[in-house]
């Protein structure tokens, strides 16, 4: 197991003597931080020949954890969980933060994405196969990702979360394993669309869509004010995040510009069904407590589909709904993200809220 600590990034900032005093202040901030074990490795998913990636973080020596203090995160539709749940913008990632409070932290990847395998039909012309890893096979790869970490620390359940497709993709599971479950987090929710999905087209879909970073950027800063934009994400911090992202596919750089490959069976199920009016599983079959967290200018899946998700949570012991301002879909890097940090941490840190004083 390999135990590493965070360096802070130096921003760019027009004033040397401000640099200088930032850096100063994180880097004594960091110092002060308790060592953190991290471990990246795979295990077998259900099917055969394909292997998830997995990565874990805690605080160093420490090797026993209640399933209270244990959280698994997945990725949405087109990016895989690394570079935005553990990429050290100024120094430190929301999983750095997370497992700094006591917490054992676990990342996967759906088959496809990242550091998992990637399923055959991804190193053929992507017309020559159908769209792959759609909810129902991620569902599948999340329920050996879990499973994993339940018998790794002997416990009965875990906390969730998951981003975007990945609310879905941890929705349905709970609702079919809400004994396996303690809390649930949902960042963006996907739900049935009044409008029409920034994602997607209309054209017929192969087994596997191509990313650049232009389109990456332009889709982020949809729906944001042009007198927004210039200090919403900031300086450096999407070139990170880019850089470290379209390096996870081995086959971006041997194109120009760099594309990303990213499984088109999400697509194939916002056609079918989320586009199309019709939900891919029931709310109400979700039993254990769930904060709804959300960012005011998210376009991908505006704040409307969030409150009727919301509302359809009608079995939980209680909910919660959080919108942040001045965020996007991606507000876990930008400006905003502590509010973001904190909110989520005050739901899961919490030892009652049902109690009356």
């Amino acid at each position: 197991m390999e135990v590493t600590i965070t360096r802070v990034t130096r921003p760019r900032v027009s004033s040397p003597a401000i640099a200088a005093l930032f850096v100063s202040l994180a880097s004594m901030a960091l110092a002060d931080d308790p060592k953190l074990a991290t471990e990246s490795y795979m295990i077998p998913s259900a099917d055969p020949g394909i292997q998830l990636y997995i990565r874990n973080k805690h605080l160093a020596g420490v090797t026993s954890f209640t399933g209270d203090k244990i959280l698994l995160y997945v990725h949405g539709a087109t990016y895989p969980s690394e570079t935005a749940f553990d990429l050290p913008l100024g120094g430190r990632s929301m999983m750095d933060y997370i497992a700094l409070q006591g917490w054992d932290v676990y990342l996967f990847d759906v088959r496809g994405y990242g550091g998992s395998t990637r399923p055959p039909e991804m190193e053929k012309p992507a017309s020559e196969n159908k769209p792959i890893a759609d909810t129902v096979t991620a569902v599948r790869d999340a329920g050996s990702a879990i499973n994993h970490i339940l018998q790794k620390r002997g416990v009965a359940k875990i906390n969730l979360m998951g981003w975007s497709w990945g609310t879905a993709i941890m929705g349905m599971y709970t609702a079919e394993h809400n004994d396996k479950v303690n809390r649930l987090v949902l960042y963006a929710p996907l739900w049935i669309f009044s409008t029409r999905p920034i994602i997607g087209g209309d054209g017929p879909l192969g087994a596997y869509r191509t990313v650049s970073k232009d389109s990456a950027r332009q889709r982020w800063l949809t729906g944001v004010a042009n007198d927004k934009q210039a200090d919403l994400i900031p300086p450096g911090w999407f070139e990170q995040w880019a850089d470290a992202t379209w390096a996870t596919d081995p086959e971006s750089s041997k194109q120009t510009p760099s594309m990303l490959r990213a499984p088109n069976g999400v697509l194939q199920d916002l056609r079918t069904y989320w586009a199309a009016g019709k939900a891919q599983y029931d709310p109400s079959n979700i039993k254990v407590p769930t904060l709804i967290i959300h960012a005011e200018w998210d376009a991908d899946l505006p704040s409307g589909q969030a409150h009727v998700y919301f509302a359809k949570l009608t079995n939980v012991p209680y909910k919660r709904f959080v919108e942040i301002g001045e965020g996007t879909h991606t507000i876990m890097m930008e400006k905003n993200r502590m509010q973001f940090f904190r909110e989520m941490m005050n739901f899961l840190n919490e030892s009652d809220p049902l109690a009356l004083n």
